[in-house]
C-alpha cells in the first residue's frame, strides 16, 4: 500500500518499534505542515469494565458463561494468561492505569479519601500532546474532572444502571433513558463516527460500570440464566485456618451479602442496611419498566419467603442469585463489545486499531465464600486481558509473561511513537505483541493495598508474586506474613510462612520484595506509618 513520506513515517510506528522514537519528531512536523495528509499511527480502543473477573469470561473459563464477542478479541488476537493489577480497588487501579505508576507514586491510594491529581503526568495527556485525539466515555471514579481528553462524558461516582445521569465537559449533569452499558457504547460509537477528526489517530477509552455490584440486569435479560445452577467453588466453605486477614474480612456471601440490595429479595417491610439504597436504584425505572422488573423479582421474593432458608441453604441461595444476576450483566456487556467490534470492522478502522479489553481488577465468584476483591489473592489480583492487534502485527495466541496494569501506559505511548518517560514504573508490552520473549522480562510483580479500615474490612497489605510463589505482608494494626505455593496450592488455602523447609524461599522473596519497594520508591519500606507519603 503506497504512502507518501509523512504517511509512511507515521505508519511504521505500528510496524517497527525500534524506529518509533527517532521518527516521532519527523512525523509530528509532517502532521503540522500538511493538514491534508492523515496521520496513520495506530488507533487505540481501550475497553475496561469494573469487577469483571476472568472466571466469567469464556475464553478464560468456560464453566459459567459464554462471551462470544469478548472471545472474538482473543481468537483474533492475543490472550494474556498472567495479567494482574497493582492494587485491586477501582480508583487506585484506574490511577495506576492512567499514570503507569504504582499507588505510592500516583498518590491515589483508596476510594475513601483520595482525589486524583490530573496535573500529574498521564498517558492520555502525552498522547494528546503528540497529536492524538483522546476521548473517555463512562466510569472514571477518581473524584476529579478528567484532563488530557479532547472529549469526555462520564458518570458520577459509581453511576446507575437504569436511566443514568452523565456529566459533560461543561460541568452539567443530565439524565438519559436507557441501560447504562448500552448508553456508554452509544456515546462511544457516536464519537467515533461523528465527533473526532478523522485525519488524526485516536485513543478512545470506553469505561463501563458493568459488572459492578449490585448487578442490575438489562430488563430484556431478567430471565436469562434462571434455569442454570452454578457449581459451588470447592472452597466456598473455607474456614480460613492460618489466615488471619481472610477470617477478618466482611465480604462473605453467607454473612455480608445483603438479601435485598444484592439478591433483590425485596418486600415492602424489608429493613436491611442497604434496603434504602436498593430502593433508590430501582426507583430510577419508569412505571412501565418497573412493572417488568417487579414481575420478575417479586415472584422470587414470594418463593423465598415460603422456603424460610437458613444456614447453608440460605448461603447457597444467595450464591445462585448472585451468579445469575452477575452473568446477566456480563451478557449485556458482551453484546456491547460486539457492537464496537462490528463498527470497527464495518468502518475499516480495525486494520489500524489496537483493541484492548480488560477490567480494573478481578472478583470473587464464591471462592473462599466471598464476593468483592481487594485481597492480593489470585481471583482479585488477576485481571482478564485480551487484545486484537492492528494488521501490522501478526502475533496471535497466548502471552504467558507476567504483566500488570501499569504496563498499559508505556505500551500505548510506544505504539504512538512517544518516548516513554523514565519515571513510569510499567514496561511496554510492544515486544510481546511483536512475538518476542525478552530474556530480561520481569520475574515478579509488586502489589500494595491501602484501604483499611473501610468497607469489607480487608487489612492493608503489600507483597510479591512470581511465577510460583506469593509472599504477602499484612500491616497497620496487625503484623503477619503469608506464603503460598501457587503450583501446589493454586486456591491459596495453606499459609506456608514459618513452616520448616521454606526458610530459603522466604528469605529470597523478602529480599526481592525489598528490591521492588526500592525500585518503585514505596515509602512503606521506611515504616508502616510512612506508607501514604
Amino acid at each position: 500500500m503506497p504512502y507518501e513520506t509523512v504517511e509512511f513515517t507515521s505508519y511504521i510506528y505500528c510496524m517497527n518499534r525500534k524506529l518509533a522514537y527517532t521518527m516521532a519528531a519527523v512525523s509530528a512536523m509532517g502532521a503540522l505542515s500538511s493538514c491534508d495528509k492523515p496521520d496513520k499511527r495506530c488507533n487505540i480502543v481501550f475497553i475496561m469494565t469494573d469487577d469483571h473477573t476472568a472466571q466469567m469470561m469464556s475464553c478464560f473459563d468456560a464453566r459459567h458463561v459464554h462471551t462470544p464477542n469478548l472471545d472474538r478479541i482473543a481468537a483474533d488476537g492475543v490472550r494474556f494468561t498472567n495479567a494482574f493489577v497493582a492494587n485491586s480497588l477501582s480508583g487506585p487501579s484506574r490511577a495506576c492505569l492512567l499514570t503507569g505508576k504504582h499507588s505510592c507514586a500516583n498518590h491515589f491510594y483508596d476510594n475513601s479519601t483520595c482525589v486524583f491529581d490530573f496535573s500529574q503526568q498521564t498517558f492520555p495527556q502525552l498522547l494528546q500532546d503528540a497529536g492524538y485525539q483522546t476521548a473517555l466515555v463512562g466510569k472514571l471514579h477518581l473524584e476529579a474532572e478528567p484532563s488530557g481528553f479532547d472529549y469526555w462524558e462520564i458518570i458520577p461516582g459509581q453511576g446507575d444502571y437504569y436511566n443514568p445521569h452523565f456529566i459533560t465537559m461543561d460541568g452539567s449533569s443530565h439524565q438519559e433513558k436507557g441501560y447504562l452499558t448500552n448508553l456508554i457504547t452509544d456515546k462511544s460509537l457516536d464519537w467515533l463516527e461523528n465527533g473526532r477528526d478523522k485525519d488524526k489517530p485516536f485513543c478512545l477509552m470506553i469505561h463501563h460500570k458493568a459488572v459492578h455490584r449490585n448487578w442490575l440486569p438489562e430488563l430484556k435479560y431478567l430471565r436469562e440464566y434462571e434455569d442454570r445452577t452454578f457449581e459451588l467453588p470447592d472452597n466456598f466453605y473455607d474456614d480460613y485456618e492460618g489466615r488471619i486477614a481472610a477470617a477478618h474480612q466482611e465480604m462473605s456471601i453467607a454473612e455480608d451479602m445483603d438479601i435485598v440490595y444484592d439478591t433483590k429479595i425485596f418486600t415492602e417491610d424489608a429493613d436491611t442496611r442497604l434496603t434504602g439504597t436498593y430502593k433508590a436504584f430501582i426507583s430510577r425505572l419508569d412505571s412501565a419498566e418497573r412493572v417488568v422488573y417487579d414481575a420478575f423479582y417479586d415472584s422470587l421474593a414470594v418463593d423465598f419467603a415460603a422456603r424460610d432458608l437458613q444456614g447453608k441453604e440460605l448461603a447457597e441461595f444467595k450464591y445462585q442469585r448472585y451468579m445469575r444476576d452477575y452473568a446477566k450483566v456480563v451478557k449485556s456487556l458482551d453484546d456491547n463489545v460486539g457492537r464496537v467490534l462490528d463498527y470497527l470492522e464495518e468502518s475499516g478502522l480495525d486494520e489500524n486499531t489496537l483493541v484492548v479489553y480488560t477490567s480494573d481488577q478481578g472478583f470473587y465468584m464464591g471462592e473462599h465464600g466471598w464476593f468483592d476483591k481487594r485481597f492480593m489473592y489470585e481471583e482479585s489480583m488477576r485481571t482478564p486481558l485480551v487484545m486484537r492487534l492492528p494488521e501490522s502485527f501478526d502475533r496471535k495466541g497466548d502471552i504467558t509473561e507476567l504483566v500488570q496494569n501499569i504496563d498499559f501506559a508505556p505500551t500505548f505511548l510506544e505504539l504512538a511513537g512517544v518516548e516513554v518517560p523514565e519515571d513510569i514504573h510499567g514496561i511496554s508490552l510492544v515486544p510481546l505483541l511483536e512475538g518476542e520473549s525478552p530474556s530480561d522480562w520481569r520475574t515478579s510483580l509488586y502489589y500494595h493495598f491501602y484501604e483499611y479500615p473501610a468497607e469489607h474490612q480487608v487489612m492493608r497489605h503489600f507483597g510479591i508474586r512470581n511465577e510460583r510463589y506469593k509472599l504477602i505482608h499484612f500491616y497497620h494494626d496487625q503484623d503477619f506474613w503469608e506464603l503460598y505455593d501457587l503450583q501446589e496450592d493454586p486456591s491459596e488455602m495453606t499459609n506456608l510462612y514459618g513452616r520448616e523447609g521454606y526458610e530459603d524461599i522466604i528469605s529470597d522473596l523478602r529480599q526481592e520484595l525489598a528490591d521492588l519497594q526500592e525500585q518503585y520508591d514505596d515509602p512503606v519500606r521506611f515504616g508502616y506509618d510512612k506508607a501514604r507519603q
